[in-house]
């Protein structure tokens, strides 16, 4: 009995060392979310472009530019273009207006005060955020940004999910990074 328990044990011991084997790895399938995301913002971009490329066309008034930053603007007020743009690491002080595209007024420049900027140091919408870069100090820009450049999809309080926006865009100051560092 002693003999068959001490086998008993051996063959348990020795048996129980062998390499462990690899499991195979668990594959979650994601992709599928992901597809069907990437190609319903694809959707709602198109009919947003769509509906701001139908606003353009209804404004006779002024000649719009599509920038290289996926929005379009035109200049209210233009000035030589001699002048500085902002660069990163600049503070830029500027006010500005949010409508809807029928033109309600969301946010008024009273409602919003005077803001400033850090150029590629702090956050800020993804539109403005590229627009200051097209912006000279003095200059008022008007820019229809489709909602991915503004709010996206959260929207906020006002704004709603996916809505694309006009903003004007005053730019009272640009202080360039030399002089920050002064000050």
């Amino acid at each position: 009995m002693k003999y068959l328990a001490l086998i008993l044990i051996f063959v348990s011991v020795f048996s129980s060392c062998s390499n462990p084997e690899a499991r195979k790895p668990i594959v979650r399938k994601t992709s599928s979310f992901m597809s069907e995301s990437i190609e319903r913002n694809k959707l709602l971009n198109k009919a947003e472009n769509a509906i701001l490329l139908q606003k353009m066309k209804a404004d006779s008034l002024h000649q719009y530019t599509s920038s290289e930053y996926g929005f379009w603007y035109y200049y209210d007020v233009e000035v030589s273009s001699e002048d500085y743009i902002a660069k990163t690491g600049d503070v830029v002080f500027y006010s500005h207006e949010i409508k809807s595209l029928d033109n309600t007024i969301l946010y008024s420049k009273e409602d919003l005060g005077t803001k400033s900027y850090i150029i590629d140091k702090e956050d800020l919408i993804a539109g403005l955020h590229d627009g200051f870069k097209l912006m000279k100090e003095g200059e008022t820009v008007t820019f229809l940004f489709p909602s991915h450049k503004a709010y996206g999809y959260t929207g906020n309080d006002i704004i709603k999910p996916n809505q694309p926006l006009t903003y004007t865009v005053q730019l009272l100051k640009i202080n360039k990074l030399s002089e920050n560092e002064n000050n």
